[in-house]
């Protein structure tokens, strides 16, 4: 089971989520893929959004706890800066009770309180079975893993699974990108009946085969270790028709209201570095190779995401969207 330690902010522990722009695709002129309907619009008129960039700090305190003590804010220079200057700060925030790194951020993506996306205590609770047996779910799994039988482990009080905050921005023709964000990537590798690699990729396929080969290595092993780096803790949730998602996997969400059928999706940084670079590699901002701790290119861990890491596949899903637009332009341009 992947687990996650709560990041303070001198770690710099981001969970990020990034609407890539235009995502609709079909075959162009010379058979380009070029963009059939309007882009990415989020928003009405003239001023539409077709970007937005999510960040969340876990554990972050705004005011100073001790008053000579500088804050978790204030030792971040560049961003308190930047909010003085450009940006707002809402000081009516109320922290979901009890303030864990699950029900923080997944109150965040849904809108909503614990109470009505499932994870009323987290980062795990407890739950007892009809014969008055006790167990430990974790809070952290995917978005329509059940943690019962056919009970979601995102539930809401009428029993169904909690609706998945990437919906609005793919029917709305945008591609979404998520870093460690909880719950809407891969949170492990299991290859039993509910497990994420069985549920996602199927059986059979190659990446279940690596995951199990990867589960059955002895432990703090690179092999060990593999499936994780190649396929937990990175997903991009596509629009229909995206080529972004052209070789992906259904992104299948049965309870979704008004149903959600469709859409496809890339799983860890096995799929999505290739997308992003070209190999698969990719470099944080100071240049260096994001790895695990055994040097395998890939998804670091949770509790490696530090600022370097998570902006930077930020940034490049930005930068990949920004440069398919600008060849995609000058190849019509050049066709007329």
């Amino acid at each position: 089971m992947t687990t996650r330690n709560t990041l303070v902010a001198a770690a710099l522990g981001f969970a990020c989520l990034a609407s890539f722009g235009r995502a609709d695709a079909s075959q162009g002129d010379a058979g380009e893929q070029a963009p059939s309907n309007a882009p990415c619009r989020l928003g009405n008129g003239a001023g539409r959004i077709e970007h937005v960039i999510y960040i969340q700090f876990d554990n972050t305190h705004l005011l100073r706890d001790r008053r000579e003590v500088p804050s978790d804010l204030e030792q971040m220079p560049h961003l308190l800066n930047f909010i003085r200057e450009n940006g707002t700060l809402l000081a009516n925030d109320h922290t979901v009770l009890i303030s864990h790194t699950a029900g923080g951020i997944l109150s965040t993506l849904t809108g909503v309180y614990p109470d009505r996306h499932g994870q009323t205590v987290s980062n795990s609770y407890v739950r007892t079975s009809p014969t008055g047996g006790f167990s430990f779910p974790s809070s952290f799994g995917y978005w329509t893993d059940p943690v019962s039988g056919a009970i979601p482990n995102m539930v809401t009080p009428e029993g169904v699974n909690a609706p998945a905050p990437w919906v609005p921005f793919t029917r709305a023709g945008c591609d979404v990108g998520a870093i460690a964000a909880a719950n809407i990537v891969l949170e492990n590798t299991g290859t039993g009946p509910n497990g994420d690699a069985t549920k996602v990729f199927g059986n059979p396929s190659p990446q279940f085969s690596e995951a199990v080969a990867s589960n059955a290595a002895p432990g703090g092993t690179a092999r060990r270790a593999k499936a994780q780096t190649d396929f937990v803790g990175i997903a991009v949730h596509c629009a229909k028709g995206s080529s972004v998602c052209a070789t992906g996997h259904a992104d299948t969400l049965p309870a979704e209201p008004g149903g959600y059928s469709g859409f496809q999706g890339l799983f860890g940084a096995q799929e999505i570095n290739p997308v992003l670079t070209g190999g698969p590699t990719l470099l944080d901002l100071d240049g260096k190779a994001i790895a695990d701790p055994f040097g395998q290119p890939g998804f670091p861990g949770f509790d490696g995401m530090e600022a370097t890491v998570s902006l930077a596949y930020v940034a490049a899903m930005q930068e990949k969207d920004a440069s398919s637009r600008r060849r995609w332009r000058a190849r019509r341009t050049r066709g007329r």
